[in-house]
C-alpha cells in the first residue's frame, strides 16, 4: 500500500501489487569455482546422456555476470553479454532457449563465466552461474539437467575480460576440467525473473574503410563509422605469436592515435596465436571505437582480415528522415548511430569510457527521438523497471539506473523526471497504459520527494542540481553554467505534476490534490521569477513546459538572445532538446532553421564538419583549432544533443501524435517547411501503420504529401484538414 505523503495534499491511497515470480529453476543450484581463479573466466561443463527418446529440450540459464553456452560445440542463442544489466540487488532476467535441435545420443553442455556488469555493485559475493536442462521425452515424461556440484570447472583461454579493461586471449589453452570442481554459491532464486528486456545481438559487420599510417608511425584501421561492438581478426599464425590493438573514436588535430578520453579503461584486446589460419572475436565485453590502433601483429596487414561487429539491442527500426542537404541527413544518422550504439541493454550515456551507465537525464531528453527511430517499448519497461527497484524509499530517484553501491547518487530534477517523461512518452508513442499503470505510484512519490525536501513551498528549491549540464556561457571546463538551478528544477516539478494528473485521469486515478497542487506550483513559478529570464535556457523552460503568462513576450525576448549571441545556441543538456521546438511553436520558425542548418561552433552540424559519425557529449569535442576538449569528459558517442531528431519529425515534417488518441490512433501534420531546404521527408511506423510526411519546392510554392492509416488532422499554411486514411497533396 502507499499513501501520498505530500504534506500539501489530502492524502491518497493506493494500492499496490508487486509480480510474485515463483520459481524459476526447478532442479538447479548457483554455482561457481571450487578456487578462485583471479582474472580468468571459468568454464563448466557436464556431459549428459538423455534417459529416452527427447521430443524438446529447453536451456533455462542465468549468471552473476555474463554468460555464454555451448552445447555439442555449437552457441546456444545470440544473446551478446546475456542476460544483461539489471538492478542487481532487486532483479536477475533469465533467459530461455529451445536447444531441441542441438542435442545428440552423448552430449556436453559448456557454460562461460565473466565479470560483465555485475563487477560494478563492489560486492563481496563473487560471480556464479545457474542453468537448467529441461527435457521432454516422448512419453510425455521429464528429466531436469541442472548446476551443481557434480559439474567440472575449468580454466579458459580467455585470461582476463573486463567491461572497461577488455580481453586477453590465448588460443593456444585447453582447457582441463579436472583443474576444478564446481562448488555450491550463497545466492537466492528469489530475485530471478523472466527475460523482459530485449536481447542484445550482432548487428552490422563493418569492413576496413582505409589503412591509415600517422605521423608518429602507428598503423590505424579505420572503419569509417564510430560504433559499439568488437573487433573479429582472422590470422594465418604460429603458436605463441602475438596480436595486440587499441581503439579509438578519434584521431588527434596531427592524425595520430588517440583515445585519452576513455580515461581509465583500458580497452585491451591482446591475443595470443594457436598455430595455422584462425579466426577471433570477444564474445563477453565490448568496445566503443571508430579507429582500431595495430599494436602489434605477426605479418603485413591485409585489411580483409579485420571487420568490426556492431552490437546492441535488437530494435526494430521505425523512423525514417531524408532531406536534399547532406549534412543534414549525416546529422541523422549520427543520431541513429548513437541510439544503436548506447541501447545496449540500457540507455547508457556513452560506449567507450569508464562509466557507459543508463544515465537518467540523457534517456528522458531522448525518449521521444528514441522512440520514433526505432521500436523502444520492451526496451523501456525493461530500464524503467530497474528505475523504479531502485527509486528510494522517500521517493528519490537515482541519477542513472541501473544504481551500484556504495555510491551515493545526486538527485537532481530532470534526472529524476525521467520516472515520469519516459513512460509517458512511451504511452504517446504506443498507446500502452500498462506501462503507465506501473510507474504510477513511483511518480506519485517522485512528486512528493520533491514536495516536501524543498526549501521553498510550491518551488524545488535548496537542492544541488545538475541543471542544464554542459550549458555553454560559464567558466571554460565547468559542467554548469549561468542557468539558475532552482529555476530548471522548478520548471521540472512543474511539468511532472502536470504529466502526472495527465497519467492519473488515463488511468481513472483521483489526482484532485495534485491538480490543486499543480496550479499552486505554476503560480508559484511565475510569481518568482516574474518572466525574468537570463539564458537561452531560462527562457525555454518557462516557454516548452507553459510557465509564462506572456509566451510571446519571452520568445521574443529568447530571439533577442539568440540574435545577440551571434544566432548560436548557448543552451546544453535541458535546454537543447526544446529550444527549437518553443521557437517555431511562437513565429521564429525561421530562426529555428537557422540553428539547425548553422556549420559554425557551436551547432548541431559543426561537429559534422570535422567528421563525426556519431553525436558529441560536447559542443566543441573538437575545437575549431583541433585541440580536444579535457580528457575528464569527453565523448564522441553521446547521443543527448539527438534530442533535435524529434523536432525534425514533428515540426519540420510535422508528425505529431494525439494525446486524447494515444499510439498514432489518430495523427496531426503541422509541417513547416524552409526555403533553404529544397525537400524533406519523414516517416514512422507507427503501431497502427505508416505515417509519412513530404515537403518540397516547386514553381515558387511548397508543396506537401502526407499519407496516414487513421483519420488525421492537417494544418498546411494556416489552414485547417480533416483527413481519413489515405495519401494527400496539398
Amino acid at each position: 500500500m502507499f499513501v501520498c505523503t505530500n504534506v500539501r495534499c489530502k492524502p491518497v491511497v493506493y494500492v499496490v501489487y508487486w509480480q510474485q515470480w515463483g520459481d524459476i529453476m526447478l532442479k538447479a543450484n548457483w554455482i561457481l569455482p571450487a578456487r578462485d581463479m583471479g582474472t580468468v573466466s571459468p568454464l563448466f561443463k557436464k556431459d549428459f546422456h538423455p534417459e529416452k527418446q527427447v521430443k524438446n529440450a529447453t536451456l533455462r540459464i542465468t549468471a552473476r555476470g555474463v554468460y555464454e553456452a555451448h552445447l555439442n560445440g555449437q552457441r546456444v542463442g545470440n544473446f551478446i553479454m546475456a542476460p544483461g544489466w539489471t538492478s542487481y540487488h532487486h532483479r536477475l532476467q533469465v533467459q530461455s532457449y529451445d536447444v531441441t535441435a542441438l542435442l545428440q545420443a552423448d552430449n556436453t553442455l559448456i557454460l562461460q563465466l565473466a565479470e560483465g556488469w555485475f563487477w560494478r555493485l563492489k560486492n563481496p559475493q563473487p560471480q556464479a552461474i545457474i542453468a537448467e536442462l529441461h527435457l521432454t521425452f516422448s512419453d510425455g515424461t521429464e528429466q531436469y539437467i541442472g548446476t551443481d556440484e557434480s559439474w567440472l570447472v575449468a580454466e579458459s583461454a580467455l585470461r582476463f575480460c573486463h567491461l572497461y579493461n577488455g580481453i586477453v586471449y590465448d588460443a593456444t589453452h585447453s582447457p582441463v576440467f579436472n583443474e576444478a570442481a564446481a562448488v555450491a554459491a550463497d545466492n537466492t532464486q528469489d530475485l530471478l525473473i523472466e527475460q523482459l528486456g530485449e536481447t542484445v545481438t550482432e548487428q552490422e559487420r563493418l569492413s576496413v574503410k582505409e589503412v591509415i599510417f600517422t605521423p608518429k608511425g602507428e598503423t590505424v584501421l579505420d572503419f569509417g563509422q564510430n560504433m559499439t561492438g568488437y573487433l573479429e581478426i582472422t590470422v594465418d599464425a604460429k603458436a605463441g605469436d602475438k596480436l595486440a590493438f587499441s581503439f579509438g573514436e578519434i584521431l588527434d588535430k596531427d592524425g595520430n592515435f588517440y583515445n585519452d578520453n576513455y580515461r581509465s579503461a583500458k580497452a585491451l584486446y591482446e591475443y595470443t596465436c594457436k598455430d595455422g589460419k584462425q579466426t577471433y572475436k570477444p564474445n563477453l565485453t565490448f568496445y566503443g571505437f571508430r579507429y582500431v590502433r595495430v599494436d602489434a601483429y605477426p605479418s603485413a596487414i591485409d585489411p580483409q582480415n579485420f571487420t568490426a561487429i556492431e552490437v546492441h539491442s535488437d530494435l526494430k527500426r521505425t523512423g525514417y528522415i531524408e532531406t536534399s542537404d547532406p549534412m543534414l541527413n549525416q546529422l541523422f544518422s549520427n543520431i541513429i548511430w548513437g541510439q544503436k550504439d548506447n541501447f545496449l541493454d540500457i540507455p547508457t550515456d556513452c560506449p567507450q569510457r569508464d562509466e557507459r551507465l543508463g544515465w537518467t537525464g540523457d534517456a528522458q531528453v531522448f525518449v521521444r527521438t528514441a522512440s520514433y527511430n526505432f521500436h523502444v517499448l520492451k526496451f523501456f519497461k525493461k530500464w524503467l523497471g530497474d528505475l523504479k527497484a531502485e527509486q528510494f524509499e522517500n521517493g528519490a530517484v537515482p541519477d542513472f539506473v541501473p544504481s551500484f553501491y556504495p555510491r551515493t547518487p545526486q538527485i537532481s530534477a530532470a534526472w529524476g523526471d525521467a520516472i515520469a517523461i519516459c513512460p509517458w512518452q512511451c504511452y504517446l508513442t504506443y498507446g500502452n497504459t500498462a506501462i503507465l499503470e506501473d510507474l504510477f505510484v513511483p511518480i506519485c512519490k517522485w512528486v512528493d520527494y520533491i514536495t516536501n525536501i524543498t526549501t521553498k513551498p510550491y518551488l524545488w528549491f535548496g537542492s544541488t542540481q545538475y541543471a542544464d549540464w554542459l550549458e555553454l556561457g560559464g567558466v571554460y571546463g565547468e559542467t554548469k553554467g549561468p542557468t539558475r538551478d532552482d529555476l530548471v528544477a522548478s520548471a521540472y516539478y512543474a511539468n511532472t505534476i502536470d504529466i502526472l494528473c495527465k497519467v492519473g485521469k488515463v488511468l481513472g486515478k483521483d489526482v484532485t490534490a495534485y491538480e490543486t497542487l499543480y496550479t499552486r506550483v505554476v503560480s508559484a513559478f511565475k510569481e518568482e521569477f516574474k518572466d525574468d529570464f537570463k539564458t537561452q535556457t531560462e527562457h525555454v523552460m518557462a516557454l516548452y513546459f507553459n510557465l509564462t503568462d506572456t509566451p510571446q513576450a519571452v520568445a521574443d525576448s529568447l530571439a533577442a538572445l539568440i540574435h545577440k549571441e551571434g544566432d548560436k545556441l548557448q543552451t546544453g543538456f535541458v535546454g537543447t532538446p526544446y529550444i527549437l521546438h518553443v521557437l517555431s511553436r511562437y513565429g521564429y520558425t525561421d530562426l529555428a532553421y537557422t540553428l539547425l542548418l548553422r556549420k559554425e561552433y557551436p551547432s548541431w552540424l559543426y561537429p559534422i564538419t570535422k567528421g563525426a559519425t556519431t553525436i558529441w557529449e560536447h559542443w566543441d569535442g573538437i575545437k575549431p583549432n583541433g585541440d580536444i576538449w579535457p580528457v575528464s569528459m569527453n565523448s564522441y558517442n553521446h547521443y543527448a544533443y539527438g534530442a533535435v531528431a524529434d523536432w525534425m519529425y514533428g515540426v519540420a515534417a510535422g508528425i505529431n501524435t494525439v494525446e486524447e488518441a494515444p499510439g498514432f490512433k489518430k495523427v496531426h501534420f503541422a509541417p513547416l517547411a524552409d526555403h533553404r531546404i529544397d525537400w524533406f521527408k519523414a516517416e514512422i511506423d507507427t503501431e497502427n501503420g505508416k505515417v509519412s510526411s513530404r515537403w518540397w519546392h516547386e514553381n515558387g510554392k511548397v508543396r506537401y504529401e502526407l499519407t496516414t492509416p487513421v483519420p488525421a488532422t492537417a494544418i498546411i499554411e494556416g489552414k485547417t484538414y480533416e483527413l481519413g486514411a489515405g495519401t494527400y497533396t496539398f
